[in-house]
C-alpha cells in the first residue's frame, strides 16, 4: 500500500501513515489504502481493536497533500471508515486539518506532549467536510476558536477540553495505544460494538444521517467558489490569499 504500513499484532491491526518526508500528508492512494485496511479489520474475526498513527513524531498529519491535483483534495473527509470495533488515534507532532478530521473518526486519542492541534481551512478557503463533528466532542466555543480563529491547541489544551484522552512523553504515544488495545481486547466484543454503536447513530451526529447531508450538501457548494479555488491557489504559491466573498 502506497505510503500506508499495516501490522497486526495479535489481535490489534496498526495502520500507520508513512510519508514523513512530506508530514504525513494525505494523498487519495494513501486515504484509500487507510480505508481498505480498516474495511479488512472489520471483517475479520481474529482482529479486535484498530490502532490509527503515523511514521515519525514530527507529523502525525499536515493533512490533505496539496501536492495533488485540485480534484482530489477531497481525498481526507471521505477516507470514511467507521468499524464497529473500537479504533484508537495515536498522535505524534502535528494534527492539521483533515488530520484532526482523521483523528475524530476514532473512538479513542492519544497524544505526544509534543503534540500540536491546527485546523487553517478558514485562512485557505478550504473545507475539511466532517470538521462539524468536532462541535460535538468539546465544548463549541473551544470548537469556534478552532474552527473560526485557527488557534493552535497545543497538548495539555488538548487534553483539558477533551479532544484528546490522555498525554503521554512524546514518543509514546503508539506504547500508550497498543496497552490500550489489549486491554480493550479482552472485553466482551459485542458488548464493545454495542457501546460503540449507541454512541456513533445515536448520541453523536457524526453517523450517516440527514443532518451530514446538508452539511456536505452545503460544503460542496464551498467547493464550487471563487474562493476555494484562491484558497488552493494562495497556499500553493505561498501568498496571501484574496478573498471576494463569492
Amino acid at each position: 500500500m502506497e505510503h500506508v504500513t499495516v501490522t497486526d499484532e495479535g489481535p490489534v491491526r496498526i495502520v500507520a501513515l508513512n510519508n514523513p518526508s512530506k508530514g504525513n500528508a494525505i494523498s487519495k492512494p494513501m486515504a484509500e489504502a487507510v480505508q481498505a485496511a480498516m474495511k479488512e479489520f472489520e471483517t475479520r474475526d481474529d482482529l479486535r481493536v484498530a490502532i490509527l498513527t503515523a511514521v515519525g513524531t514530527r507529523a502525525f498529519t499536515f493533512g490533505a497533500d496539496v501536492a495533488d491535483p485540485p480534484e482530489l483534495w477531497r481525498a481526507v473527509p471521505t477516507v470514511g471508515f467507521r468499524p464497529l470495533k473500537p479504533v484508537i488515534c495515536a498522535v505524534e507532532g502535528w494534527c492539521v486539518g483533515g488530520g484532526i478530521v482523521l483523528a475524530m473518526m476514532c473512538d479513542l486519542i492519544v497524544c505526544g506532549a509534543s503534540a500540536k492541534f491546527y485546523y487553517p481551512e478558514a485562512k485557505l478557503g478550504l473545507t475539511g467536510g466532517m470538521i462539524s463533528g468536532l462541535v460535538s466532542r468539546i465544548p463549541h466555543k473551544v470548537a469556534m476558536e478552532i474552527m473560526l480563529l485557527c488557534r493552535t491547541v497545543d497538548a495539555a489544551r488538548a487534553e483539558r477540553v477533551g479532544l484528546v484522552n490522555e498525554v503521554v512523553p512524546e514518543g509514546e504515544a503508539l506504547a500508550k495505544a497498543k496497552e490500550w488495545a489489549l486491554e480493550l481486547s479482552g472485553m466482551a466484543p459485542l458488548v464493545l460494538h454495542e457501546i460503540k454503536r449507541m454512541v456513533t447513530e445515536e448520541i453523536l451526529p457524526r453517523g450517516p444521517s440527514e443532518q451530514m447531508a446538508i452539511h456536505m450538501q452545503r460544503m460542496g457548494a464551498i467547493r464550487a467558489s471563487a474562493d476555494f479555488a484562491e484558497g488552493k491557489a494562495a497556499f500553493r504559491e505561498k501568498r496571501p490569499p484574496r478573498f471576494e466573498g463569492r
